[in-house]
C-alpha cells in the first residue's frame, strides 16, 4: 500500500480537482469531539486532515489556533493521546492524516521515534513549520525511507533560490502560505496569490496546497482554480469553539454544515491548466 497522501492527490489530479484540507486541533474541546469532527469531515467530502498537535508556543499560528492549543493542553492533550486518537480512527476511516507539529516536540522525542510512532498510529505525514530546510535533511531522509511525507512551507517572501531547495526537499505536497503573517480567517485573499502559486508550480510537479486566510466557499473556489489543495484552519476551529458545549456528534454536525460550503467551493471548479 502506498502513502494515502500521494494516492489521494493522484486521484484528484486525474479528475482535475483540488483537495479540501481542513485543519483541526487534537483535543479541542476534547478528543471525543475531535474524533467526531474528523469522521464528519470525511463524510462531507474532505480529502485530507491536518491534525494540529497542541504545543505551548506555536510559531505560525494566529490567535484562534493558539487559543485552541491552550484549551486542549489545559484539558490534558498530549502527543500520545493524539496518536491514540488516530489509531482509533483507523479502525473505520482511511482519510489521509498528517500532523502539524512543532519541531520541539519532534526533537524532544527523537525524529526516528516520532516518525515510527506516528506511522504506527496511522498518520501519513507531517508539517513541521519551524524546521528550516538547513536542518531538515536528516529528518527528510528518515521520513523518505519510511514513505512518511514531510510538507514544507513557502511564504510570499521566500526567495526563488530558497523556494527551489524547499520544493526539492518536500514530499506529499508544498504548503503555499497565502499571506505574510500568521494563520487566521481573513476577508480577502492577496492579489499576488495566483502568481505565487504559479511560481511554485513552475518549479515542481508536486502538489501545491494553499493555506492561511481561506475562510469562505468563494475563497476556496478561487484557490481551487489554481492550487492542488485548499487548507482551512482558523475558520473551522472557530466554529468548533462556538459549539464546544454541544455533545461531540452535534458539535461535529454544526461544524459540518459550515464545511459543506468549503467543500462545494473547492469541488465546483476545474483547476487551471499550467
Amino acid at each position: 500500500m502506498g502513502n494515502r497522501i500521494d494516492e489521494r492527490f493522484a486521484k484528484l489530479r486525474a479528475k482535475g480537482k483540488a483537495a479540501f484540507m481542513p485543519f483541526l486541533t487534537a483535543g479541542d474541546p476534547n478528543y471525543e469531539a475531535t474524533e467526531a469532527l474528523i469522521l464528519e469531515c470525511d463524510k462531507r467530502g474532505a480529502d485530507l486532515i491536518e491534525l494540529g498537535i497542541p504545543f505551548s508556543d506555536p510559531i505560525a499560528d494566529g490567535p484562534t489556533i493558539q487559543a485552541s492549543f491552550t484549551r486542549a493542553l489545559n484539558a490534558g492533550a498530549t502527543v500520545h493521546r493524539s496518536f491514540d486518537l488516530v489509531r482509533r480512527l483507523r479502525q473505520s476511516c482511511e482519510i489521509p492524516i498528517l500532523s502539524m507539529v512543532s519541531y520541539t516536540i519532534v526533537f524532544k522525542r527523537g525524529a526516528a521515534d516520532f516518525i515510527k510512532a506516528a506511522q504506527e498510529a496511522g498518520i501519513d505525514g507531517a508539517i513541521i513549520p519551524d524546521l528550516p530546510i538547513e536542518e531538515g535533511a536528516p529528518i527528510a531522509e528518515m521520513a523518505e525511507a519510511k514513505d512518511f511525507k514531510l510538507a514544507f512551507l513557502v511564504a510570499p517572501t521566500t526567495p526563488m533560490a530558497r523556494r527551489k531547495k524547499i520544493v526539492e526537499m518536500a514530499t506529499g505536497f508544498i504548503y503555499c502560505v497565502s499571506v505574510t503573517g500568521i494563520t487566521g480567517a481573513r476577508d480577502h485573499l492577496p492579489d499576488d496569490l495566483v502568481d505565487n502559486v504559479e511560481s511554485i508550480k513552475s518549479l515542481t510537479d508536486k502538489p501545491v496546497a494553499v493555506g492561511f486566510g481561506v475562510s469562505t466557499g468563494e475563497m476556496a473556489r478561487l484557490v481551487a482554480g489554481h492550487a492542488d489543495g485548499v487548507i482551512v484552519g482558523s475558520a473551522i476551529v472557530k466554529r468548533a469553539q462556538e459549539n464546544r458545549d454541544l455533545p461531540p456528534r452535534e458539535l461535529a454536525e454544526k461544524v459540518g454544515e459550515f464545511i459543506d460550503g468549503l467543500v462545494e467551493g473547492t469541488k465546483t471548479v476545474e483547476k487551471a491548466q499550467t
